[in-house]
C-alpha cells in the first residue's frame, strides 16, 4: 500500500515538475506584450524585444518615440487584436504571428494588419521568445528612417454678408510686405530706414527679421501686411531697390470703419484662448474673432479645420494614413442695407455718436453705426503700437461701441410718454395746461427743485403743442397724472427693461428707480434714470405707423421677419394721432424740428436734448437727438445721437441722410 501511494506521488510531482519547468510558446509571449501594448505600457513592453531590436532603438527612445506618436496624432480607443489558435504550433526559434490594429485618431480611424516575428533568444541566464520589433510595429509603411506628418487644412472662414450679398466680411488677400537682402543695393542703411518708418516698424525689428538663420541674400524676407487698398503705401515702399512684395490669403472688411463696430475683426488667437478653448478644434495658428459680429458668431463663422496623417518615406513619397476634411464656416447673411450703413456713418464723420435704421413692418435692422469708428482691415493685418496708442488716446473713443450702451434720450422720449398716457385714459387729446412760466414744482415738498422749459409759447398748452414745442413742463405734469405704476408698467409694454433675442448682445433700456415725484416727472420728458439704445429707440416708435404693435428687430437675414416684440401697446386711433403730431414737430414752423421739412417729401419725428449733469443749475454734457420717419411710407426709422451736440446738429444730419436718398432713388 506504501509502495502504491509512493508511486502516485511520485507522478504527481513528476506532472507539477513538468509543468513549472515547460517553456512559453511564441503565442504566450506575444499574448502578453500585444496586453502591454493596448493598455500603452510602452516601458513594459521594451524587454520583450529581440536582442536585435534592443541594438537599434534604446528603452528611452522606444518609450519615447511611442509616446510622441499616441499623443501628437491624438490616438484613442487603442485595440491590437491578436487571437491565440486553439491548437499551438511548434516552433523551433521562429514563429510569425499576424494581428490586426484599430485606432482613432485626430484625423479619423487608422486600421492595419500586420504580421509579428518572435525570435527564440538567450538573454541573460534564461532563453525565450523575443518580439524582432521595428518601427513597422507603429505603422507597416513606416521604415526606419520615414516622418509621421500631421497636417492641419485651415478651413475657409464664412463670410458676413449684406441683404444683398455684398461682402462685409470676406475671405480676400492682403500684401505682404518684404525685402531681398541681396537687391538692398548700397543704400542699404536708407532703404532699410525708409521702411521701417513707413510701415511704423523699428530698424532693429527689420535686422533681426533679415538676420534669421534661414535667410539668404536672394530670398524674400516677409515684415509686414498691409491692405492692398493701400496704393499710395505701397507706391512708396516698391519705389525702393530691394524692397519687394507677395499676395497672401487675409481676412478682408470692403467697407472699412462704417462697419467695424458691427462686424469686428480676427486677429491670433492668444495662449489663454486656447487653454479656453481646449477641445474645440484649435491651433496656435489659427485667427480668432476679436470683436463685433466675428467674434459674436465665431461658431458658425470659423469651420472645423481638416487634419492629414501621412508617412513621408525617405525619397520623399508620401502615404496617407488618415484624412479629416476640413469643413468650412457657414456664410452669415445679414439684413443690414450696406449703402444706408455707409451713408449715415458719413453722416456721422467727425463727431461721436450711434444711429440706427429699422424696418417697422418687418424688423429688419437695415443700418446699426457707431461713429467713430477704426480700420478693422489694419486691426487684423497687425496694428502698430504707436497707431494702436492714438486711437486709444483720441478724445472721441474710436473704440468705443456706443450702439450696444444706453444713454439717456432727452426729448425723444415724449412720443413714447404720450401713448402711455392715452392708453392709460390719463391722457385726453385735448388734456392743455396753463404754463406760463420757465421754470416750474408741483408745490413746496419739492424744496428748490425746478422742471426748466425751453420753449418760450405761454399760455393754453395742449398735446399737441407741447409735442411740437417739446415742453417738459407738460409731460412732467401728464406724467404725475398718471402716478409711477402706471407710467412704469407702460413703458414695460414698450420694451423698457427687457430684449428680445437679437443676433447682436445689446444692453436693455433701463426705466431706472422712479422713488419720487421729481424722478417721475423728469422721466416723462428723458431725463431721471430712463436709458436707451439707439436700436430699442428706432423700434420704440414703430407702434406709430404699424397699427399700434411694436415690431421685434432682427439682424440675421434667415430670421423671420414680421415677428412682434409687443402686441397692440397702442389702440390704432392712438397711433394714428401721433403720427400726426409728430409729423406737424417737422411741418410746422415752430416745430422744434421744423429744419428737417424737405420739399415734397413727407417726415415726421422728434428730437431730444439730453443733458448729463450731477446737480441742477450747472451745464452738463449734451447729447442731441433725433428719431426721423416717412409717415406715408413706413419702411424706415431713422434714429440718431451725437454726443457734445444739441438737437439741432443731428437734424440737419438726418436730414442729409433722406435728402441722399431721396436724389438716389432709394
Amino acid at each position: 500500500m506504501k509502495r502504491i501511494i509512493f508511486i502516485i506521488v511520485s507522478v504527481l510531482m513528476a506532472a507539477i515538475i513538468s509543468g513549472c519547468s515547460k517553456e512559453p510558446t511564441p503565442e504566450e509571449r506575444f499574448s502578453q506584450y500585444v496586453k502591454l501594448w493596448n493598455d500603452q505600457k510602452f516601458n513594459e513592453m521594451y524587454p520583450f524585444l529581440s536582442a536585435d531590436a534592443k541594438a537599434s532603438i534604446t528603452k528611452e527612445e522606444f518609450v519615447s518615440r511611442y509616446n510622441k506618436v499616441y499623443q501628437d496624432l491624438e490616438i484613442d480607443k487603442l485595440a491590437i487584436d491578436y487571437q491565440q489558435p486553439q491548437e499551438e504550433k511548434k516552433h523551433e526559434d521562429y514563429a510569425e504571428l499576424p494581428f490586426s490594429a484599430k485606432m482613432e485618431s485626430a484625423a479619423g480611424p487608422i486600421e492595419f494588419d500586420h504580421n509579428a516575428t518572435l525570435l527564440k533568444e538567450k538573454q541573460g541566464e534564461d532563453s525565450n521568445w523575443y518580439v524582432a520589433w521595428n518601427t513597422t510595429y507603429i505603422f507597416p509603411e513606416l521604415g526606419a528612417g520615414d516622418k509621421i506628418s500631421y497636417k492641419n487644412v485651415q478651413a475657409m472662414r464664412g463670410n458676413i454678408l449684406d441683404r444683398a450679398g455684398n461682402g462685409l466680411a470676406i475671405n480676400g488677400t492682403a500684401v505682404q510686405v518684404g525685402v531681398v537682402p541681396g537687391e538692398l543695393g548700397v543704400q542699404k542703411v536708407q532703404t532699410i530706414a525708409k521702411v521701417a518708418q513707413l510701415l511704423d516698424l523699428s530698424v532693429e525689428q527689420i535686422n533681426k527679421a533679415m538676420s534669421a538663420s534661414w535667410v539668404k541674400d536672394d530670398l524674400f524676407v516677409p515684415l509686414k501686411k498691409i491692405s492692398k487698398e493701400d496704393k499710395g503705401l505701397q507706391e512708396k515702399l516698391f519705389a525702393m531697390e530691394g524692397v519687394k512684395s507677395q499676395t497672401v490669403g487675409a481676412r478682408e472688411y470692403p467697407y472699412g470703419a462704417a462697419l467695424s463696430h458691427l462686424i469686428g475683426y480676427i486677429g491670433p488667437i492668444t495662449a489663454d484662448d486656447l487653454k479656453q478653448l481646449d477641445g474645440k478644434g484649435y491651433t496656435a495658428t489659427d485667427l480668432i474673432g476679436r470683436r463685433g459680429l466675428e467674434q459674436v458668431l465665431e461658431d458658425q463663422l470659423k469651420g472645423t479645420n481638416g487634419i492629414k496623417i501621412s508617412i513621408v518615406k525617405e525619397n520623399g513619397t508620401v502615404k496617407t494614413l488618415a484624412e479629416k476634411q476640413a469643413k468650412n464656416g457657414k456664410d452669415v447673411k445679414l439684413t443690414i442695407d450696406v449703402v444706408t450703413q455707409q451713408q449715415l456713418y458719413d453722416q456721422l464723420k467727425g463727431k461721436a455718436g450711434t444711429a440706427s435704421a429699422i424696418n417697422p413692418v418687418t424688423g429688419e435692422t437695415l443700418a446699426l453705426v457707431s461713429a467713430p469708428g477704426f480700420d478693422p482691415n489694419e486691426m487684423t493685418l497687425g496694428i502698430s503700437q504707436t497707431k494702436q496708442k492714438i486711437l486709444e488716446e483720441d478724445p472721441l473713443k474710436p473704440f468705443l461701441n456706443r450702439f450696444k450702451l444706453t444713454y439717456v434720450p432727452g426729448s425723444v422720449m415724449k412720443p413714447i410718454t404720450t401713448a402711455v398716457g392715452l392708453e392709460s385714459g390719463k391722457l385726453q387729446a385735448d388734456t392743455a395746461f396753463e404754463i406760463t412760466e420757465k421754470q416750474w414744482s408741483k408745490d413746496a415738498s419739492w424744496g428748490g427743485y425746478k422742471v426748466t422749459r425751453y420753449s418760450n409759447v405761454i399760455g393754453n398748452i395742449n398735446l399737441e403743442k407741447a409735442l411740437i414745442y417739446s415742453d417738459n413742463i407738460y409731460f412732467a405734469r401728464v406724467a404725475l397724472g398718471m402716478g409711477q405704476e402706471i407710467f412704469t408698467d407702460g413703458l414695460k409694454k414698450f420694451g423698457f427693461e427687457d430684449q428680445p433675442e437679437y443676433l447682436y448682445p445689446i444692453e436693455p433700456s433701463q426705466i431706472g428707480k422712479i422713488d419720487s415725484e421729481i424722478s417721475l416727472a423728469d422721466s416723462a420728458y428723458g431725463q431721471g434714470q430712463i436709458q436707451m439704445n439707439i436700436l430699442h429707440l428706432a423700434a420704440a416708435y414703430s407702434p406709430f405707423v404699424n397699427k399700434g404693435s411694436l415690431i421685434k428687430p432682427i439682424l440675421n437675414d434667415e430670421e423671420e421677419q414680421g415677428q412682434l416684440w409687443k402686441q397692440g401697446i397702442v389702440s390704432p386711433e392712438n397711433a394714428q394721432l401721433i403720427n400726426s403730431m409728430l409729423t406737424k414737430v417737422v411741418t410746422d414752423p415752430n416745430g422744434t424740428a421744423h429744419r428737417a421739412q424737405i420739399a415734397n417729401y413727407p417726415l415726421a419725428g422728434k428730437t431730444g436734448t439730453a443733458e448729463i449733469k450731477q446737480t441742477q443749475g450747472e451745464k452738463g454734457k449734451e447729447l442731441g437727438w433725433f428719431v426721423a420717419y416717412n409717415p406715408e411710407e413706413a419702411n424706415m426709422i431713422v434714429a440718431m445721437m451725437i454726443e457734445d451736440s444739441g438737437s439741432t446738429d443731428v437734424v440737419s444730419r438726418v436730414k442729409a441722410f433722406y435728402e441722399l436718398k431721396i436724389a438716389s432713388g432709394q
